[in-house]
């Protein structure tokens, strides 16, 4: 077994939660730390707070992970007498770095909402709100005959895929001409000298936000010094991601019926709901944390009920004059399960790598409400 670095941990989570999903005004990544640090313990938590510190360091380990971001609003200064500063200070001066996932989380797939999605029964949830789209680029490649398998399996890793199909490419036979210069290092020919080669053009579909390291995994596989490529930018969209999720439960309920079943899953001391208590429920709309921006979404797309977090008074009134009930579970309760999920993802990850680091849930955070 080996021990992994802070950035075997950020692989990790990137992977979980792609960067590229997060919202423009989110912060998400590596917070604090040394990517080279390595890391024997790891703990997994919603909130970079005082206690959830303490507790890391108490507990000797060298990489936090948070749902929300440790450090959200830009800094003018990094001070122990703010909060923040005090904070990040701390933790460098433990030696414990801080990565943190958050709308990306969110977004993803098998992330927040699909989590969430699961624990309250929703059946077959789509995004509510899409926010982005898997975008392509078809890189195009020239390789000398018999070298073709090599240079494939290289973007393969990167691409490949349409619809429920993988290592899709498009072979054609050429010839390709090239007259080595002084100072080249040819893999065929003469300096001076035109040479005439059976090539194959190569065509794969590459995600676009993996192009950079498609292209250095071609440069590395291709046996040319200087390979010929071409790359096409195409209106083709594969996957798409959004914010919330939207789905039917498995049998028609009741607002109030409803709340409790909820209350019940989520293990809550309590919820709160706007809208006829006996009003039918079938199709759900959700989004843990804060989501009441999506409640014209929700509505839109025929939901019955909208369960989220944090919702206003007023949010509450324009939930009544647009005919949709609101369930609030609060914004610490419908976020909290991240913690063991993200736990179990993480250790699965790591033994499937065989690298060796422990993993421990924080079980002392509380939601900041108390209620009676």
């Amino acid at each position: 077994m080996i021990v992994p670095k802070v950035s075997d941990i950020l692989g990790i989570i990137n992977k979980i939660a792609p960067p590229h999903l997060a919202e423009e005004w989110d912060n998400v990544g590596l917070m604090v730390g040394d990517p080279a640090a390595p890391v024997h313990r790891i703990m997994v938590a919603l909130d970079g707070t005082p206690d959830t510190l303490a507790a890391a360091i108490s507990s000797e380990c060298q990489l936090l992970l948070t749902h929300h971001p440790f450090i959200f609003r830009p800094l003018k200064r990094l001070s122990a007498a703010d909060p923040a500063g005090n904070l990040i200070l701390k933790a460098a001066a433990n030696g414990l770095a801080v990565i943190s996932l958050h709308t990306n989380f969110d977004i993803a797939d098998g992330g927040m909402n699909d989590l969430l999605a699961g624990l309250i029964g929703l059946q077959n949830p789509q995004p509510l709100r899409i926010t982005a789209g898997e975008e392509y680029v078809k890189l195009a490649v020239f390789v000398p005959t018999g070298h073709e398998d090599a240079v494939r399996e290289a973007l393969f890793r990167f691409g490949g895929g349409v619809g429920p199909y993988a290592e899709c490419s498009f072979q054609s036979a050429g010839t390709g001409t090239f007259t080595p210069l002084e100072g080249a290092r040819p893999f065929l020919g003469q300096i001076g000298a035109r040479e005439y080669v059976d090539e194959s053009r190569i065509e794969v579909l590459v995600q676009k936000h993996r192009l950079s390291a498609a292209v250095a995994a071609l440069l590395k596989a291709h046996p040319y010094e200087e390979p010929a490529f071409d790359l096409y930018p195409l209106l083709n969209k594969g996957v798409s991601w959004g914010l919330g999720r939207i789905g039917e439960l498995g049998e028609e309920t009741t607002v109030a019926a409803f709340a409790g079943e909820v209350r019940e899953r989520l293990g809550l001391p309590g919820v709160r709901f706007v809208g006829d208590a006996g009003h039918r429920v079938k199709r759900v709309a959700l989004c843990g944390g804060s989501g009441m921006s999506l409640l014209r979404d929700a509505q839109r797309q025929g939901a019955d009920i909208l369960v989220t977090g944090d919702v206003k008074y007023h949010e509450a009134r324009d939930a009544e004059a647009l005919g949709i009930a609101v369930l609030d579970a609060g914004h610490f309760g419908s976020e909290v399960p991240m913690v063991e999920s993200v736990a179990e993802r993480v250790r699965a990850d790591l033994a499937s790598r065989r690298l060796d680091a422990e993993i421990v849930s924080f079980r002392g955070e509380r939601d900041p409400f108390t209620w009676r």
